[in-house]
């Protein structure tokens, strides 16, 4: 269990924080989680996905801009299981993964829209560590963001050792 909550965050900095909408689902072992913010733009392509997820993390988390997608799948089992091996704390995804099941039994948190079976294109096409703008939040890279079962919180620092 972490030793902070979202909650408990958001009663002791309030005025720095951005707050996600509630409009993710959660997946991984890992339901509560924190790091530093990396982020991946893309658009039913995750090649950049995968590439950002098999370099180290550092404790991290990537959030990867989907637009949204609905159609295909952005982070499966194989790069989820990366992401663990590389040392990322979680990943937040404004689209959709697949192998949820699998992904259910790693050690990272995961949040991502929904789920779907059908994977993407694989052409690089996207940007990383660039900010990105969905969810009422502004994801910056190198800001921080807090995750637990009550929501999804953005500080532009570190809260907690």
């Amino acid at each position: 269990m972490a030793e902070w909550t979202t909650a408990d965050l958001c009663d002791a900095f309030d005025a720095e924080l951005q707050y996600a909408a509630p409009i993710f689902r959660a997946f991984g072992q890992r339901l509560a989680f924190s790091g530093a913010i990396a982020t991946v733009k893309v658009f039913e392509d995750n090649a950049l996905v995968k590439t950002a997820l098999s370099e180290p993390g550092h404790g991290r988390v990537l959030v990867v801009d989907g637009g949204g997608s609905l159609r295909c799948a952005l982070v499966g089992d194989q790069i989820a299981a990366a992401a663990v091996h590389n040392g990322w704390a979680g990943v937040i995804v404004w689209g959709c993964i697949r192998d949820s099941e699998a992904i259910g039994t790693m050690a990272i948190g995961v949040r991502a829209l929904a789920t779907h079976p059908r994977k993407t294109l694989k052409q690089g096409a996207g940007y990383r560590d660039v900010a990105l703008q969905f969810a009422d939040v502004r994801w910056t890279p190198g800001a921080w963001v807090y995750c637990d079962a009550d929501g999804i919180v953005v500080a532009p620092r570190a809260l907690t050792d």
